[in-house]
């Protein structure tokens, strides 16, 4: 950018604890055509003020010296104007205080940080390498210009599964004005809940059960002119990318083609096998069958008994069958207690005289469902109890008996029924079978995660429908175990996420976590090595490679996270907003003192999801942080290079320590594994080191979650302490 301006505020403490003059000067040091201070500049006043010098000034650029870039974002917009935002407020002078020996905040000028050197100096040395590295990274910046693909984009959603979710998905995106393919691989539509008798209601009160929804959502789908179904077919083959999927789908022995914007994968579950479960009587005893069977009987409206076809006068229903448990399946699929306690009814209702007795480890009824529990409880013939079984075997005249120990009352009890239904859990379909069948690098499938049991990870913190595959997003029980009234919700979700993606794509920005970012990675190939490194770390299958080993980009499946510009040693992949000459220029923008004084420099590359609010967090808590620490945000830890360390290793810095999210069973970073691929790293880094014959201690990697305040501060703390027992980086002062 040629002409730069800086703004400072002199709100919210600033002024009153750091020298404006000197910020100002600090900032045409660093070569800003024009520098303005004044009050609240978030103000309507304020705005203004800036809107009017950059109209007199030419302004191509404008660094705005004040809060957190987390807040007022929407203020400090400017068309057609690059904006860098600075925190001097949350960054210097909320949380950076001289501490008493009883912990107590002292007066800036009144402490001597080293020898000859107060911490007033440090604090202003702070602030002005800030305002010096906002101005830099303006100078490096370009601005972002939206990817618009060669091909013509489709709006079209496939929806693959028609169920309760996948239908509601079809019947939302086509209220909202979309074209839906549905592609259904039974010969019906309805998926499961169309073999049910009935299900709990899903509206208020709660109370009670009703015929299946299913019925209603079929006829609306089959009489939907923008709905396209196919029914008996499969997915044969997804290429491409969002906005420009091609599918081929198989009916029958024709294969028919498709070009697809974005997809709803709502394939569904399967029960869990019990034949796994010999141990509670299925397969060999035959009055013992599922809660699958059973719904199969009532919905004939013929309860008889397996074994002999004799009327069925009482039912044991065995909860977590194979369910919570590191054999079989070790989560709970949520719907279960609330299908036995419906079951229940059923069998009531049929024959008043019959009797249904609940054992359970944990009776859990989400939500308003609590309401039908207790009706349930209010029915005599209805006996519940915790209880662990212990013994299920046959018994009398086709009876099955079964043994219950560790009942509410403590005592053992001996039931004798007609039947014993298990209540199985789900199981993904995506778990036992190939629905997608993507061409992507990465395999046919969506990425699993060990955690995730076979279920369409996500983040389900910030973007609970969103996969590893941009474009595709997962609804319903292929989800997450759930009720019917939940996968109607999750499948309301997933629709509107996959209309974002195609207004995102048409608008050749990314989707989600980086909505508003229209910059992507470009790739100078001419310094290419054919490493592979950005293809094989790329976590969202966004490179594929040519047969010499070139990268090849498909760009509306990226989230630019930066993952592959960490990952290249050429350093030839860059975003217009976000390169390694802007990180470089941040770091020798700032201002080195010489060797001798122990003014340590620490730098610190934060990620912008967790670590970085964290760090916000802590500053309006009056959390206290080294005032020798410089931060400099990243999109990822993933998108860190290990050019900025040696960078700031030459420049003199006496520690780099990185801070992201965390990684492991329970991650939660944004793009995945940005902080687990960062560690990884940290080898190359330490050669780094050791060709600067510097300690590899110097840099350290930590892990945060975004709630984990004093955690953060506790570890900024800790590696300070760490890098004063190494002398000063020889480098500094260089």
């Amino acid at each position: 950018m040629e002409k730069v301006g800086v703004f400072i505020c002199t709100s919210c403490d600033i002024a009153k604890r750091l020298n404006i003059e000197d910020l100002e000067a600090a900032a045409r040091d660093q070569g800003a055509a024009a520098v303005y201070s004044r009050e609240f500049l978030c103000s309507k006043e304020g705005r203004e003020f800036i809107e009017s010098k950059i109209k007199e000034d030419g302004l191509d650029a404008v660094c705005i010296c004040a809060c957190s870039p987390r807040v007022n974002w929407d203020v400090f917009n400017f068309d057609g104007v690059a904006v860098e935002r600075v925190s001097l407020r949350e960054g210097v002078v909320w949380s950076r205080f001289p501490v008493g020996e009883n912990g107590e905040i002292l007066e800036d000028d009144s402490v001597e940080y080293v020898e000859g050197v107060s911490f007033k100096d440090e604090l202003m040395a702070l602030a002005k390498d800030y305002v010096k590295m906002g101005v830099a990274k303006l100078q490096s910046y370009q601005h972002p210009v939206p990817y618009k693909p060669e091909d013509q984009i489709s709006k079209t959603i496939l929806v693959i599964g028609g169920g309760v979710a996948g239908l509601t998905a079809a019947i939302e995106s086509a209220k909202a004005g979309y074209d839906v393919v549905l592609v259904e691989k039974e010969k019906e539509l309805g998926g499961f809940v169309r073999k049910m008798k009935a299900h709990c209601a899903i509206k208020p009160p709660y109370k009670d059960i009703v015929p299946p929804i299913v019925e209603d959502l079929i006829k609306e789908v089959e009489s939907n002119e923008k709905i396209k179904v196919y029914k008996g077919a499969q997915i044969e083959k997804i290429s491409g990318a969002p906005g420009m999927f091609d599918v081929k789908i198989k009916q029958g022995g024709k294969e028919i083609e498709e070009r697809i914007g974005a997809i709803v994968l709502a394939a569904g579950f399967k029960p869990y096998d019990a034949s796994k479960l010999e141990h509670l009587g299925y397969g060999k005893i035959k009055n013992v069958i599922t809660n699958v069977q059973f719904e199969e009987m009532a919905k004939a409206g013929n309860f008889k008994r397996p074994s002999d076809g004799a009327p069925i006068k009482s039912v044991l229903f065995v909860q977590c069958a194979g369910q919570r448990d590191e054999n079989h399946l070790p989560y709970c699929s949520g719907y279960c207690c609330l299908a036995s306690l419906k079951q229940a009814k059923y069998i009531r209702e049929a024959d008043p005289d019959a009797k249904a007795y609940i054992i359970y480890d944990y009776m859990r009824t989400m939500g308003i469902y609590e309401n039908f529990y207790k009706n349930i409880q209010d029915d005599p013939g209805i006996f519940l109890t915790k209880g662990k079984i212990t013994e299920i075997s046959e018994g009398e005249d086709g009876k099955v008996k079964v043994i219950v120990e560790e009942t509410l009352l403590g005592e053992t009890l001996e039931i004798e029924v007609d039947v014993v239904v298990l209540a199985v859990g789900m199981v993904p379909v995506t778990a036992e079978e190939s629905v997608l069948n993507l061409e992507y690098r990465q395999g046919p499938a969506l990425p699993e995660l060990e955690l995730f049991y076979g279920y369409a990870d996500s983040n389900f913190i910030c973007f609970p429908y969103e996969t590893r595959r941009t474009g595709i997003y997962a609804a319903g029980a292929v989800h997450q175990p759930m009720t019917i009234q939940q996968a109607i919700e999750d499948a309301r979700g997933a629709a509107l996420k996959a209309i974002q993606c195609l207004v995102a794509i048409e608008e050749g920005h990314a989707v989600h976590p980086r909505t508003w970012d229209f910059a992507y990675p470009e790739f100078n190939l001419k310094m290419c090595t054919q490493c592979k490194r950005c293809t094989e770390e790329c976590p969202f299958g966004a490179l594929n490679e040519d047969e010499k080993g070139f990268p090849i980009q498909f760009v509306t499946r990226c989230r630019r996270c930066g993952t592959c510009f960490g990952a290249c040693p050429q350093r030839i992949i860059s975003f217009k907003d976000y390169s390694v000459d802007m990180i470089t220029n941040m770091i020798q923008a700032t201002e080195m003192p010489e060797q001798g004084y122990y003014l340590y420099r620490l730098l610190a590359f934060v990620c912008e999801n967790d670590a970085f609010p964290a760090l916000d967090m802590a500053a309006y808590k009056k959390y206290n942080l080294p005032v020798s620490l410089r931060i400099i945000p990243v999109r990822c830890l993933g998108s860190v290079n290990v050019s900025f360390i040696k960078d700031a290793m030459s420049k003199g810095f006496d520690g780099i320590l990185l801070l992201g999210c965390k990684y492991g069973e329970y991650y939660q970073c944004h793009f995945i594994k940005g902080s687990e691929l960062a560690n990884r790293r940290m080898e190359n880094v330490a050669e780094t080191l050791q060709q600067l014959a510097l300690e590899p201690e110097r840099v350290t990697l930590h892990t945060v979650a975004i709630d984990e305040v004093e955690e953060a501060v506790k570890k900024i703390k800790e590696f300070e302490e760490e890098m004063k027992g190494f002398d000063e980086n020889p480098f500094k002062g260089w």
